[in-house]
């Protein structure tokens, strides 16, 4: 038979078939909620309900696919490097790791819990006192947190690593090493290679505002609390003042700076103003603040902060570590609104000696980070230095403003890890009922070991350049936390409640 149609825009476009019969292996029973690969907009809730509808859909297909491959270009890699592959339980015991625990309770043991790890975090560090020197695995975490678009709500999956007699500098080069492999050969993007830049806390809140700071913004925030410490202006008074200066911005309506405004004000940001002026292309100093500007003090700004002809300024001024979040949102804001983020190119730096300690709400010592991480200083440092000035071998591994693993050099140390522990409220007798296994290991002879556990999901969700977690997992939970498809959570049974020793009251019920 003659061809009599031909398509060459499809891959089947000079494909004819002659059907002689024709077998219907599944029918289509119901109308389709929505339409498969169209430019339809649906609702994410529906789409959720109708998942196995909606991975029919090209991009998201694609993405899980690509999900497959990544993770195969992990295995083979930490396997060429010698590490390997060993599953840790998930039915495990409450730990203190910086979110709320998913607890299990136990039919056999009345009364009493497993908890769903937040991370292999004990199970790895005994794996180095058993002599594995170099372990991995892609590890489902769950932690009970708030969902966001780069957060997936309950469960995600890290590529979990540790290896003994290990440095900081020792994992820096595994992650050097594995990343942008995996990147580049998953993307047509730049990926910039190892070593990676290398950024304290303390500076990556100073100069960014934020502690996963975005490299291809250029913007800076810099402090100018001593330029205006004799202003006029009362907003200034007695606070941090901090400043981005944004070159060739002053041509900006006023239109751009009253968003500008808004946005600093808007409760996600929740700054009382925002201060702004701008450096006319003739030196002349216009808009805003102006008029408190003295000519001392715009000598100084230009002298030692470097601000030119034809920029503008955004001040921000309150309580230091205030300041410097909402100085951060602002830069990241800036950054956006004039399409200054470099295009096309993966930046990665390394965020380290993260405070060991920080203030609860409460106004207690609680850990930072990580409460398994060895101190700077060691014992000395816990015993004679003030909690809140101890820095600890903590780093985070930052990729275009998303954390994208988190990582220590581990406290081996039994005595230490009581101390550290004793700092944050806790008793040795609590330490090891909590950590038992731990404490215990730790009496046999720790070797020193270090890791880091990179973000699978948020690793995915870069290199196929999506906005949302959910567009590369395949079977999501929406914005409150709930499983559209499967129904979850839902409500059991009271048999298997009973089954579990759990008894259920109304509200206001004692």
């Amino acid at each position: 038979m003659e061809r009599t149609s031909k398509n060459d825009k499809i891959s089947t476009g000079e494909i004819e078939v002659v059907a002689d019969k024709i077998e219907i292996l599944g029918k289509c029973k119901k109308v389709l909620p929505f339409e498969i690969n169209s430019n339809q907009e649906v609702r994410e809730d529906l789409r959720l309900e109708y998942r196995f509808l909606d991975l029919r859909n090209e991009t998201l297909h694609n993405n899980i696919l690509l999900r497959s491959k990544i993770l195969k270009t992990l295995r083979d890699k930490m396997d060429e490097l010698g590490f390997t592959e060993i599953q840790t339980p998930i039915l495990a015991n409450s730990s203190p790791e910086g979110a709320r625990d998913y607890l299990v309770p136990s039919r056999i043991n009345p009364g009493e819990f497993y908890a769903l790890p937040q991370a292999p975090q004990q199970f790895k560090q005994l794996l180095m006192i058993a002599g594995f020197n170099k372990y991995y695995q892609i590890a489902p975490c769950f932690r009970d947190e708030d969902p966001r678009a780069d957060r997936a709500p309950g469960e995600f999956y890290q590529l979990d690593f540790e290896m003994s007699f290990a440095t900081q500098e020792d994992v820096f080069k595994i992650i050097e090493e594995v990343i942008p492999h995996t990147f580049k050969k998953f993307t047509n993007w730049n990926v910039e290679e190892g070593p990676f830049v290398r950024i304290s806390y303390r500076e990556a809140m100073e100069k960014y505002g934020i502690d996963k700071p975005d490299l291809r913004n250029p913007l800076i925030i810099q402090d100018v609390t001593k330029v205006f410490e004799n202003s006029d202006f009362n907003a200034f008074k007695g606070k941090t003042v901090k400043a981005i200066v944004v070159p060739n911005a002053a041509t900006q309506g006023r239109k751009f700076f009253d968003k500008m405004g808004e946005f600093a004000i808007s409760d996600e940001v929740g700054a009382k103003g925002l201060a702004w002026t701008k450096w006319e292309e003739t030196g002349e100093v216009t808009g805003g603040i102006a008029k408190f500007i003295t000519a001392e003090m715009k000598q100084k700004l230009e002298t030692e902060y470097q601000v030119k002809n034809n920029s503008a300024i955004f001040f921000i001024s309150d309580e230091l570590e205030k300041a410097q979040k909402i100085a951060g949102l602002v830069r990241i804001e800036l950054g956006k609104k004039l399409n200054l983020i470099e295009k096309g190119v993966y930046k990665f730096c390394f965020i380290v000696d993260f405070p060991m300690y920080e203030l609860s709400d409460e106004g207690t010592i609680d850990f930072s980070h990580n409460p398994f991480s060895m101190p700077q200083g060691g014992l000395e440092a816990l015993e004679t230095k003030n909690p809140l000035e101890i820095l600890a071998y903590q780093y985070d591994l930052v990729c275009n403003g998303y954390e994208m693993a988190s990582g220590a050099v581990r406290n081996h140390n039994p005595e230490t890890m009581v101390k550290a522990f004793e700092i944050a409220g806790y008793s040795e007798e609590d330490v090891k009922n909590r950590f038992g296994a731990l404490y215990n290991a730790f009496q046999y002879g720790t070797p020193p070991h270090a890791g880091a556990a990179p973000g699978v999901d948020r690793m995915v969700m870069l290199i196929a350049d999506s906005q949302n977690i959910r567009e590369i997992i395949a079977f999501p939970k929406n914005k409150k936390a709930r499983d559209l498809l499967m129904h979850a959570p839902s409500v059991v049974s009271e048999q298997q409640l009973k089954d579990v020793h759990i008894e259920l009251k109304q509200k206001g019920q004692v």
